[in-house]
């Protein structure tokens, strides 16, 4: 499938919408605990698994990013999604089938093994053409696309519970949720197959910045430096302290204020989550916008640095102020957020834009290790804090210790990040370095 080609005159804005119709449906992930009491009723599993999909979606959906990177460059954003499409809505039909048959090891391979490698080939799939499209902004313009990985759970929560209530619960109601998704989704995300476009050239498609001057690196000399691994650790740290509070966002709430005079009921621990989704959206939108103006490196000292403040406050005062409490981690959540949308112009930054989006799936790999970091930390020292006889907010004590230092590392590595050195650039053709360096001469 060749890349489509947009026509004279094509407007660059009908590209963030395509990508936006992808990116809202994959982000149906961040709305799987919808399904997990269903699950765990229906076919009687543990918490722990009934979360595997979840789980081994999200690792796959770094795996397949990195190794589909190259692909997605080489094939265009078309083929991209359309790999996309097919995976993430036959995982659901798998997973569909599964319940039907009450074979989890079915819904684990559908939803987790197919429609992560969905998931994955998704998420990158606009990124490289978005920064083409938009040199001048390109913060701004991933924001967009990145904010419907945020924002998709929003749309996909409340009515993945309103189809469990209206099919019922059982393993029939549950998979026929899952078939209603996976052909909703699948027309869905084909609006982002057929719109989606590339530039007709690499020349800048407006005035400012061109989408090709400056440093260009490959892939597979990018993954050599130690300006790619300091943004790995960057990244890592920053999904880690943003999936920490996330995974395990409800009953968070609920331990800190449960010995208190206002303590939090469930359907306010559901608004507090839904909050939290908010925040993640919007931070993926507004602070990778500030990005393209204060700069990449100065904004992941504030997600970074911040972020590490906000943790402190909590530690120290959480369980005091109820306001305070909510309000440091929306803080937090934006800039989880924010930190996924600012990686690929902070990646292109470093990078250009040759091989960008093969290069964004590698670094995809900290965000599956965080996957399964995060939720570790936080899950694995509440329950041995509450077998030592301990509640409230002492369950979370050392966790929040712990991801503070994990943001100051992070921090450190930030500061680390120097420009690429010239002997991993790709030199440029000579007739197009005359061409660029004729018309600088003739704009001064």
């Amino acid at each position: 499938m060749s890349p489509p080609v947009a026509s004279p005159g094509w407007s660059r804005w009908l590209v963030p919408p395509a990508a936006l119709s992808v990116h809202l449906s994959i982000g149906q992930a961040y709305a799987w605990s919808v399904f997990k009491p269903s699950l765990e009723s229906a076919l009687g599993l543990s918490g722990t698994q009934s979360a595997l999909p979840f789980q081994v979606a999200i690792v796959m959906l770094g795996l397949s990013a990195a190794f589909g990177g190259t692909l997605v460059e080489r094939n265009g954003p078309r083929w991209a999604m359309t790999v996309a499409l097919v995976c993430f809505s036959s995982g659901f039909l798998i997973s569909a089938l599964g319940a039907a048959t009450e074979q989890y090891w079915l819904i684990v391979l559908g939803y987790g093994f197919v429609g992560g490698i969905g998931l994955g080939i998704g998420y990158i799939s606009p990124v490289s053409t978005l920064i083409k499209w938009f040199p001048d902004r390109p913060g701004m313009a991933t924001g967009i696309a990145i904010m419907g990985f945020g924002g998709g759970a929003l749309i996909a929560s409340p009515l993945s519970a309103q189809m469990l209530e209206s099919f019922g619960s059982d393993s029939s109601g549950i998979a026929l949720a899952f078939l209603v998704h996976g052909l909703s989704y699948a027309a869905f995300m084909s609006l982002g197959v057929l719109l989606v476009r590339v530039p007709r050239s690499e020349k800048p498609v407006v005035s400012g910045p061109s989408a090709v001057d400056g440093v260009q690196v490959s892939a597979r000399d990018a993954v050599r430096t130690p300006q790619f691994w300091c943004l790995w650790i960057v990244l890592c740290m920053n999904v880690t302290a943003g999936i920490g509070i996330l995974e395990k966002a409800a009953p968070m709430i609920t331990d800190f204020f449960a010995d208190t005079s206002t303590p939090v009921s469930v359907s306010a621990a559901a608004g507090f989550v839904a909050l939290l989704s908010a925040a993640n959206m919007a931070g993926r939108i507004g602070w990778s916008s500030t990005s393209d103006l204060i700069g990449r490196r100065n904004m992941y000292r504030v997600y970074l640095g911040a972020g590490a403040v906000m943790y402190a406050l909590i530690a120290l005062f959480g369980d005091s102020s109820k306001p305070l409490f909510i309000l440091c981690a929306l803080v937090i959540l934006s800039f989880y957020g924010g930190g996924f949308a600012t990686i690929p112009a902070y990646l292109k930054d470093l990078f250009g834009t040759y091989q960008v989006g093969a290069i964004h799936g590698r670094l995809l790999t900290a965000w599956s290790t965080a996957g399964v970091l995060g939720p570790l930390i936080v899950n694995w020292i509440a329950d041995r804090q509450e077998e030592a006889g301990k509640h409230g907010a002492s369950l979370y004590g050392l966790s929040f210790v712990i991801m503070i230092g994990l943001l100051v590392v992070g921090f450190v590595a930030n500061e680390l990040v120097r420009p690429v050195h010239p002997r991993r650039h790709i030199p440029a053709p000579r007739e197009e370095t005359a061409d660029v360096e004729r018309q600088r001469s003739e704009s001064a």
